[in-house]
């Protein structure tokens, strides 16, 4: 079992940085693929970025490729996504998951329904 709490959001200008946190409880936080989505009012759930168990492989969408840098420290059980260069349109509800993959360390995932696990979310808002 995994339990996600996402934190570092808030309110920021057009052109800022904000950098998100994920932070897991569990000991399987390891052998996790893990995932970022987010949700903008009256759209679906969408993907941002994915990384490796391992760390070494990493996914982003083509909205947020070349602004957005997903990490992790597998030693502080926690998941980053650093966002720069915000615009009006990241504007969304983000959401950190979880899916369990030991044998696996290079996998990253990139539709929701593979995902275990997911935390509560965290408001971004970015005004224009």
């Amino acid at each position: 079992q995994v339990q996600l709490v996402e934190s570092g959001g808030g309110l920021v200008q057009a052109g800022d940085s904000m950098r998100l946190s994920c932070a897991a409880s569990g000991r399987t936080f390891s052998r996790c693929a893990m995932g970022w989505f987010r949700q903008a009012p009256g759209k679906e759930r969408e993907f941002v970025a994915a990384i490796s168990w391992n760390g070494i492989r990493t996914d982003y969408a083509d909205s947020v490729k070349g602004r957005f840098t997903i990490s992790r420290d597998n030693a502080l059980n926690t998941v980053y996504l650093q966002m720069n260069s915000l615009k009006s349109e990241d504007t969304a509800v983000y959401y950190c998951a979880a899916k369990y993959v030991p044998s696996s360390p290079y996998l990253t995932a990139y539709f929701s329904q593979m995902y275990d696990y997911w935390g509560q979310g965290t408001q971004v808002t970015v005004s224009s």
